[in-house]
Formats: C-alpha cells, structure tokens, sequence
C-alpha cells in the first residue's frame, strides 16, 4: 500500500474506512526521513476517512519535527478536502 525510498512515498490502491487504520499503522513504519513526500497519483477510491488520515500524518509529522507534503491527490480527495475546508492544511489548494 505505502512504498517509500527515502523520503519519496507512494500510496496505491484505496484510503476508506475499510483500511485506513492499517494504512496509518503501515506509515508509522516507513515515514521516517525529516522531509517526507507522499505521491497519492495511486490512490483509487476514498471516503471522508482519507482526509483524517492526511491531517493525522500532518500532525504526527509536526509533532516529530517533520515535514510532510501531499502530491497528486484525487480529484476526489480534492472534493472532500474542500468540503470539510481543510483544503490548506493538506496543501489540497
């Protein structure tokens, strides 16, 4: 689901509700470099769960004295992050 080489990660596949909290448990494994970029071009379906799961990675990267940046997200994402107006936070602008 997450591939990392240094600080490049790449998510494939889906971010719902169904597999968000394994997600979450994979990255804490992997998201290690002190700038960390995540490619979600993979990404194929989401649902409100994957806009909670980009602010938690934002708020642990803060609390580890990280930098965390998004890339390629989803038209979908996009929406959803829109919505909830967190659009800033996920750097989804």
């Amino acid at each position: 689901m997450i591939k990392c080489d240094g600080g490049h990660c790449s998510v494939q596949g889906s971010l719902t509700m169904a597999n968000v909290t394994s997600v979450l448990q994979e990255s804490a494994k992997v998201f290690e470099a002190p700038d960390i970029v995540v490619d979600l071009g993979g990404v194929t379906e989401v649902d409100s769960s994957a806009v909670s799961l980009l602010l938690e990675w934002r708020r642990q990267a803060l609390a580890a004295d990280r930098r965390i940046r998004y890339i390629n997200l989803p038209g979908s994402l996009r929406s959803l992050a829109d919505l909830y107006g967190v659009s800033e936070l996920i750097g989804a602008v």
